[in-house]
């Protein structure tokens, strides 16, 4: 019997650049391609070109932990993380269940009574704001993951937990190829080895993008280059508050499953889940020196080893298979900037740090919708580049666990 399911020929078309598209979005990963998408979807405009220096989603779009949340602090952020994990929730069905989001749910560790009260804090003002989030304490903890070593063996032993049950992980390259495809079939131009050497400019507006394939003019132009964005911002003169670092992660061998949730330590910058194939995903801290490199340091591998055993003693049997670093990019509070800059025609999506895969979705809805009426959405108001001359932060250092 012939198998329903059939791979399609081709991901998507390779396009040779028209001499203008009505909006240019710079960047070929995640949240580029996510932007596209819902300026089709949501907006009806599809003489969209996206531009890519290399292929799409060589970034940080595949070399991310996949974990998906919401429980920020702050009331600016707490909204438009939880917009992002519902469009999550309505992802598969418009991309495809290949996409494998999984809310297996999510807990943050607390290794003090001061991490403790602080996590609670943060427990009782999602609650406040619809989102779903409980307070675990020890004992209750092997009922949601049993490998965690709850006594007081560990260096930093465990005191309860912050449990955000609709949080989880997804597949990061299905989502980009489904995305991708997804542009394709609207329309949308996928302009891959097309990398940006400078910006057309007529006096204040930004008309265009110079590349290594051309001149291609543009009425409006998006720059959404995660760690990147801060040197393609250069090339239009601009100097915005943001510093790339490498953040690592690694990669085990596959095993049969037996971590059910996501596990997340802030202190220990260490965050754990098992993909589906079995294998153990891990993240670290990002590395203290500012760096354009996907590659990290052997010690900051090392100390995260050395929590993961501590923590969950089972994973002494596991292998390292692979290490990888991705390019984060951190504004100086730890919030993303979202909307226009000095110069006219020309926007801005980053500064979402370790934030990014899971900001996906909701990410493409409200750039999308700045780069299509010129205006922000009402989610990211508060995200835009003034801020860090008005002194109205989102401070989210303390809410956002290791992310910044």
């Amino acid at each position: 019997m012939e198998h329903a399911f059939r791979n399609p020929p081709v991901l998507w078309r390779h396009h040779e650049p028209r001499a203008h598209y009505d909006i240019i979005v710079v960047g070929g990963g995640l949240h580029g391609l996510s932007t596209a998408y819902h300026l089709a979807s949501e907006h009806g405009l599809t003489n969209v070109a996206v531009v890519e220096r290399s292929w799409l989603g060589n970034g940080n779009a595949v070399r991310n932990t996949t974990i998906i949340r919401s429980n920020y602090l702050r009331e600016e952020s707490m909204p438009l993380y939880e917009f992002c994990v519902q469009r999550w929730e309505q992802w598969p069905e418009e991309l495809g269940p290949e996409i494998l989001f999984d809310q297996r749910s999510l807990l943050t560790l607390a290794h003090s009574q001061a991490e403790a009260a602080a996590a609670q804090r943060v427990v009782y003002a999602n609650r406040m704001a619809g989102i779903d989030a409980d307070w675990v304490t020890r004992e209750d903890l092997p009922r949601l993951c049993p490998i965690l070593d709850i006594s007081d063996a560990p260096r930093y032993p465990v005191y309860g937990a912050a449990l955000q049950p609709r949080g989880g992980i997804a597949r990061h390259d299905a989502v980009v190829f489904h995305l991708a495809r997804a542009c394709d079939a609207a329309g949308i131009h996928l302009l891959q080895g097309c990398a940006v050497t400078g910006f057309l400019r007529s006096g204040n507006r930004v008309t265009g993008v110079r590349t290594t394939r051309g001149d291609i003019g543009a009425g409006r132009v998006g720059l959404v280059g995660a760690g990147r964005t801060p040197l393609l911002a250069r090339l239009a003169g601009l100097d915005i508050p943001v510093q790339s670092y490498p953040l690592q992660a690694l990669v085990s061998d596959i095993h049969e499953p037996f971590l059910p949730c996501v596990a997340l330590s802030g202190r220990l910058h260490m965050y754990v889940s098992q993909a589906h194939k079995g294998e153990l995903v891990m993240g670290a801290a990002r590395d203290p020196y500012r760096s354009y490199a996907q590659r990290g340091s052997s010690h900051i591998l090392e100390q995260q080893l050395q929590a993961a055993m501590e923590l969950y003693p089972i994973m002494a049997r596991a292998h390292l298979l692979r290490v990888w670093a991705g390019t984060v990019d951190v504004s100086p509070d730890a919030a993303p900037i979202i909307g226009a800059t000095p110069l006219d025609g020309l926007f801005l999506n980053c500064g979402w740090g370790t934030g990014g895969f899971k900001a996906t979705p909701g990410s493409g809805v409200v750039f999308a919708h700045t780069l299509a009426t010129g205006t922000p959405h009402p989610l990211s108001i508060a995200f835009g580049l003034e801020r860090f001359t008005t002194g109205a932060l989102v401070d989210e250092h303390g809410a956002a666990g290791v992310a910044h």
